[in-house]
């Protein structure tokens, strides 16, 4: 084989594979979206993060994640407007009732919770879009459970908490959002387009 043909061989495996790469970092962004700018600016280099999230994808896939049936997602969309009505008179019991059905339903569609790392690191694979503001709820939760938390952070947490919740139940995106910025109602709806409503 002459020199020219193993350098165009040498050549086409470093266009393939540097192809090959883009492709994969694509996807990974696509799929994590605002998790893969985060991993990657806590990791020594984007190669180890890339292999990290990959990691994440192979972990999920093993955990047999399932949907709710229809009827859990029912039960659990009945418990979430009571422990919501309760906002009012005790806002700091509604975001624990809040944080811990979230947890629930993350039990029953088969994310192991045990873990608080390990449990950003499995959603964050189906559930990129919706993981900072749990991180967000999580973090208000322990200022309440520490009472540095006020009425409006309580209510953040619960508007937050709410978009993982709707996300785990495989409500659409818009429902979502539609559910937590809507006006408040007489059941009591949060909202974050009136803010002082959840304080009276």
């Amino acid at each position: 084989m002459s020199t020219g043909i193993v350098v165009a061989v040498v050549v086409i495996g470093v266009v393939v594979f540097g192809v090959m790469a883009v492709l994969r970092r694509r996807r990974l962004q696509q799929r994590f979206g605002p998790e893969y700018d985060r991993v990657v600016g806590e990791r020594d280099s984007r190669r180890k993060a890339e292999a990290e999230l990959t990691e994440r994808v192979r972990r999920v896939e093993d955990l047999d994640i399932q949907p709710l049936t229809d009827s859990s997602r029912a039960s659990y969309a009945g418990q979430w407007t009571s422990i919501q009505e309760r906002f009012v008179d005790a806002p700091a019991d509604a975001v624990s009732g809040a944080q811990l059905l979230v947890a629930a339903v993350m039990t029953e569609r088969g994310y192991p919770a045990e873990h608080d790392d390990q449990v950003l690191a499995d959603l964050s694979v189906e559930h990129s879009g919706t993981l900072d503001r749990y991180r967000a709820a999580e973090e208000i939760s322990q200022r309440a459970a520490a009472g540095t938390a006020s009425t409006e952070d309580l209510r953040q947490a619960m508007v937050h908490y709410r978009a993982l919740f709707g996300d785990l139940l495989g409500e659409p995106a818009d429902t979502g959002s539609e559910t937590a910025g809507a006006a408040a109602d007489t059941s009591g709806q949060l909202t974050e387009s009136d803010p002082k409503e959840m304080a009276k």
